[in-house]
Parts: C-alpha cells; sequence; structure tokens
C-alpha cells in the first residue's frame, strides 16, 4: 500500500509549487525533447517539429480542458467562470490529442511539411509523455479506480473519496496501470519503427490503438469517469481508437513502398 505526499512541492507565503505542475512540466520537456531528437535522425526538420509541438502542446492543453468541460457541462454550466480555475484539476486525454492534432497539423499543413512522418517521428514521445503525465494524479490524489485489497493499493484520503465509498481507504492505483502501460507502449513503438517505417502513418496510428485500448481497459475501473449518457466517454473514444488502428495499419503497409 502506498499513498501520496500531497500535493504541494514547495510553499512560500501565497505562492505554492505543485507536483502536478512539475510532472506535467517534465512530461512536455522530455516528449518535446525525444520527439525533436527523432525528427533530426530520420531526416526531419528538428525546428519545424519543435515548432509544431509548441503549438501541439498549447492546443493540447486547451482541448483537454474544453473536452473536460464539455462532457461535465452539469458542474460548469452552473458557475462557468469555473471552466477558468484549472488549478482545481480538470482535463481529459482525449481532449488533448485532439486540440494537439488540431493545432500541430495544422501548423504543418500550413508550411507543407509531410504531416504522416512527422507524426510517426512525434509518436514514441507521446506514449513517454503519457507515462510521466499520469504521474499528476497521484500527487492530486485523482483519476483512481474503485476499492482494492491488493498490495499495491493507493491510499486515498476522506476528502477526495467519492461520496459511495467514503468508508473505503485503499484504491485500485488507475494512473500507474496506465502509466505502465503508456510506458510498454512506448517500448513497443520503438522496436517496431524500424519495421513500419516505409508506411508513412502507421507508427502513429499503432500508437493510438494501443493506448486507446489500455485507456478503455482503465476506463472500467475509475470512479470519476466523464459520461455520455450510459456509456463512458473515454471508453468510447478508445473503441474509436482501436478500430482506426486496426482498419489504417495494415492498409498503409500494404500501400508502402517496399524496403
Amino acid at each position: 500500500m502506498f499513498r501520496s505526499p500531497g500535493a504541494v512541492l514547495v510553499q512560500v507565503g501565497p505562492i505554492s509549487l505543485r507536483w502536478y505542475g512539475v510532472v506535467l512540466a517534465a512530461a512536455m520537456a522530455a516528449g518535446v525533447w525525444l520527439a525533436t531528437r527523432v525528427a533530426r535522425r530520420r531526416g526531419l526538420d528538428a525546428f519545424e517539429m519543435l515548432k509544431a509541438a509548441e503549438l501541439a502542446l498549447l492546443g493540447g492543453l486547451v482541448g483537454a480542458r474544453l473536452y473536460y468541460v464539455l462532457f461535465a457541462w452539469d458542474y460548469y454550466g452552473q458557475d462557468p467562470w469555473r471552466i477558468l480555475a484549472i488549478w482545481e484539476g480538470g482535463s481529459a486525454l482525449h481532449g488533448g490529442l485532439i486540440g494537439g492534432f488540431l493545432t500541430g497539423g495544422a501548423y504543418a499543413w500550413r508550411k507543407g511539411l509531410p504531416l504522416a512522418r512527422y507524426l510517426d517521428a512525434a509518436a514514441p514521445s507521446l506514449a513517454l509523455g503519457q507515462a510521466i503525465g499520469r504521474w499528476g494524479d497521484f500527487f492530486n490524489e485523482q483519476a483512481f479506480g474503485t476499492p482494492t485489497g491488493l498490495p499495491w493499493g493507493l491510499y486515498i484520503s476522506p476528502p477526495h473519496r467519492p461520496l459511495p465509498f467514503l468508508q473505503d481507504q485503499f484504491f485500485h492505483p488507475a494512473f500507474l496501470y496506465e502509466s505502465v502501460w503508456n510506458l510498454l507502449v512506448f517500448v513497443v513503438l520503438l522496436a517496431s519503427r524500424p519495421r513500419l517505417a516505409p508506411a508513412a502513418g502507421a507508427l502513429f496510428l499503432c500508437y493510438l490503438g494501443l493506448s486507446s485500448f489500455g485507456r478503455v481497459w482503465v476506463e472500467a475501473i475509475r470512479t470519476d469517469p466523464l459520461m455520455l449518457g450510459s456509456f463512458r466517454v473515454s471508453q468510447l473514444v478508445g473503441a474509436v481508437g482501436v478500430a482506426l488502428a486496426l482498419w489504417g495499419v495494415p492498409r498503409l503497409r500494404k500501400r508502402a513502398p517496399a524496403a
């Protein structure tokens, strides 16, 4: 059993440095560093990759927030000013991916860059960034699963427990499951890169499918899912990601020029 040390890393008067921000910054830095390095090795313009990544990060942050607000409108609609209260938490991975793809993709399109090749170069860094970034949920005591008695259960303090589970102390560390899964996805992508290199876009679709598959599984045990009627939004979107990968990767490989 383990527990979070708390959300605040350093407090100086009214100013606080929060663990979530530190972890998020580390995830972004690692992802951008890896993406530019891979781009350079694959003969792509590392500077253009950096610019696209910067815009994608900004778009991803906005998209993650708007996506969460959209599916939690029953709460935010009562007090719209809370949409700006990002320090209270509330973001969604799929919204971040959509926002990042739109902004980074728009930059690549405007510059006439080979978007599929740049997405392939970014794919491993996305998986690595997710593996690191999920630890922000650990420090915030959020995005955890249902109660468990397993040895690696995560202690959740009473203020952060859902009402139906106030008497429970230890919960599935959903953040850890997703972090480990995305680390495995990162390794698989690196190993698969030489084989998929001729098929532009295939590596990115592999990332999308594998990451989505893990999210569908982890989402099943989350206690705080975004809902669309009686369906969990992340599972629906994740299923679409898996389907796109299963449909697209074989076709891209079939059309790819012989190595």
